[in-house]
């Protein structure tokens, strides 16, 4: 019995019931749901909590928190995207996988910055 549908690395065998480019979109909406995650957590941290929320007398104080749930969320979705993009095959993924890397890098450093903030 053989299969119409071509074997890829997150489809090794013959009975799977998605295509190369379905896989390719999903891989593709994991990073793009990574870097949103990531974006929104610099909007968050870097504009609406410390500028626009304390002009309008709200959410004083509660930046490194949001800050600090935001990108743990944010580093979860970009080591999801890594392993997404690894076990596609893509032909990028060794250079997407470093861009999250880069990411996650940056957002380790604002965790510690929020820790540190909650802490003093």
């Amino acid at each position: 019995m053989s299969s119409s549908r071509p074997l890829t690395p997150l489809c090794p065998d013959a009975g799977c019931d998605t295509t190369e480019a379905e896989q390719n979109a999903a891989v593709t909406k994991a990073f793009s749901t990574s870097v949103v995650v990531s974006a929104v957590r610099c909007l968050l941290t870097y504009i609406l909590f410390p500028w626009v929320l304390p002009l309008l007398g709200w959410a004083s104080g509660v930046g490194p928190v949001i800050g600090l749930v935001v990108g743990l969320v944010a580093i979860g979705f970009n080591v999801a995207s890594i392993r997404r993009f690894m076990a596609s095959g893509h032909r990028y993924r060794y250079w997407i996988s470093a861009l999250n890397v880069a990411v996650i890098g940056l957002l380790v450093v604002l965790v510690a910055r929020d820790i540190s903030d909650l802490i003093s």
